[in-house]
């Protein structure tokens, strides 16, 4: 059993990734620009301003990044006064941890503004006490520091905190830092690169919390 456990949020917590994809998308069509989904799909786990610079080497330097930047998420934020949802398993992972006392964190490359808008929609902020977001950190995502940030904050050894992730750059942050890590993919899949970094590769959140649950009880779970 882990003594600690780290959520990544966009597209682990809440299904947040393919707003801001289908967000980005929209945005680069309506200022008549084409946007690849394998643009998008790369920044996923990217702190905004290393997004940003992938952005402006594919559009050119005559772009208007800042006004694509705007509008994008605008379209984002109306997106997500509707279609903001969590992830399966999310309340029942965090109950168990609760029940086992278990402290859990969010590393997120995210601004803190839009942690607190996430997680108050869906009643959550009080449960979430430790969140490391963007200006916590020097260097986000793939770099190990906002796990590393989190497991100090949480007073808990890196190789004692179990990290969940959904994105490439996520998993490889978390694995640098030192954490058990286990992937629940969301937009991207798993690779053998990734897998190799992982303890393991979940479907979604339930079957974390099934298989911490199984620990808990002092079995051991089958290969």
């Amino acid at each position: 059993m882990p003594q600690a456990v780290v959520f990544d949020m966009d597209g682990l917590l809440f299904d947040t990734e393919a707003l801001y994809r289908n967000a980005m998308l929209m945005t680069a069509q309506a200022l008549g620009q084409t946007m690849p989904l394998s643009l998008y799909l790369a920044t996923i786990g990217l702190s905004g301003e290393a997004t940003r610079q992938s952005l402006s080497r594919h559009f050119g330097a005559d772009f208007d990044l800042d006004r694509f930047w705007q509008r994008a998420a605008a379209t984002f934020h109306t997106l997500t006064t509707t279609e903001l949802r969590l992830k399966p398993g999310v309340i029942e992972l965090i109950a168990l941890l609760e029940d086992r006392g278990i402290p859990f964190a969010i590393a997120t490359s995210s601004q803190h503004h839009d942690v607190e808008r996430n997680l108050t929609h869906h009643g959550l902020l009080d449960r979430f006490p430790v969140v490391v977001a963007h200006g916590d950190y020097q260097l986000g995502k793939p770099h190990p520091e906002p796990f590393l940030t989190a497991a100090r904050r949480l007073d808990v050894a890196p190789e004692l905190c179990l990290a969940l992730e959904d994105s490439h750059n996520g998993v490889r942050s978390a694995s640098s830092a030192g954490m058990m890590t286990i992937m629940v993919p969301d937009l991207l899949m798993a690779t053998e690169e990734i897998r190799s970094l992982c303890v393991s590769v979940a479907a979604d959140l339930g079957e974390v919390h099934h298989a911490l649950l199984y620990h808990s009880r002092g079995a051991h779970a089958p290969a």
